[in-house]
């Protein structure tokens, strides 16, 4: 059994006035336990809308989204017990910090979910750990913290409450490269040790490229298509007809591809160019 499934989900705001539109309209689709599934799609896709439905912040105007086989929304009144389950990182999560120290902000999530004395405190030093945080860091204020450690902090709020899905929204935005690599390369020893779900929103082709097992492409509230890396960058030129980006590697490939070279245009890592390029010239050696 899959451990999400989203059935034919619409949400539609602005309801009877001239406002109405749907962000999200009739969209299906499931996750595996484990997987690593990366969400990509223009502004205003219905991204955002969409995995707010995942841990019950918003309530689908039709639809349904099964966790392990139950509808989230058959008992509304526990819908809080799904958001310990479901952990979602906004965007920019450094500015939810609020608790006089870090240690105590990376605990707020856990106490919540009743976990006290040693529990609470293996709960906040592991979550720490994970994201890059060192002891002496738990007992600074959050605002003493750089921009990326902030960041770091939010995420270990979640967590700290070991859901069983972590959804993560553009967790790398406003971060430079250093920054960025740093959390991403966190992201995926967490989840290599894990084994926890994860459901990763990027505008990033390349950071989804290098990290989803799978993509799921939304277009005007729909999914255009779903796939491996690899059958989604094949059909490269639909991508960028729809506004949406590819891999740096991809465009080379592709570029390539139009002068004549018998390159495949799939390819999304230096590493798969490369075996391409070293096969053409008959096995040699890269310089």
């Amino acid at each position: 059994m899959s451990i999400l499934e989203i059935k034919h989900l619409t949400h539609t705001y602005g309801i009877g006035t001239p406002f109405q539109r749907s962000a999200v309209e009739d969209v299906s689709f499931a996750v595996e336990r484990g997987e690593f599934l990366g969400i990509i799609g223009h502004t205003g896709s219905g991204k955002s809308t969409l995995i707010q439905h995942l841990n019950g912040l918003l309530k689908p105007t039709s639809g349904q989204v099964l966790l392990e086989g139950k509808d989230i929304w058959t008992e509304p009144k526990k819908i809080r017990n799904v958001r310990f389950q479901v952990g979602l990182v906004f965007q920019y999560p450094e500015y939810q910090l609020f608790e006089e120290t870090v240690y105590q902000d990376i605990s707020f999530g856990p106490k919540n979910q009743g976990k006290t004395g040693d529990e609470l405190d293996r709960a906040v030093r592991e979550a720490a750990r994970l994201v890059g945080l060192r002891d002496e860091q738990l007992d600074k204020s959050p605002f003493e913290l750089s921009g990326g450690q902030k960041r770091r902090a939010a995420l270990a709020g979640v967590l700290a409450m070991e859901p069983k899905i972590l959804v993560l929204d553009e967790p790398t935005a406003g971060l430079d490269p250093a920054g960025r690599e740093n959390l991403m390369a966190n992201i995926r020893e967490y989840h290599r040790n894990k084994g926890t779900t994860i459901i990763l929103v990027s505008h990033s082709m390349d950071e989804i490229a290098q990290n989803a097992d799978r993509i799921l492409v939304l277009k005007s509230a729909r999914i255009l298509m779903s796939g491996a890396p690899a059958e989604v960058f094949a059909r490269g030129p639909e991508l960028l007809s729809a506004g949406l980006d590819v891999p740096q590697i991809t465009r080379v490939a592709m570029a390539l591809r139009d002068r004549g070279l018998p390159i495949d245009p799939a390819v999304y890592t230096v590493e798969a160019l490369e075996r391409q390029l070293l096969e053409l010239k008959g096995g040699g050696t890269s310089c």
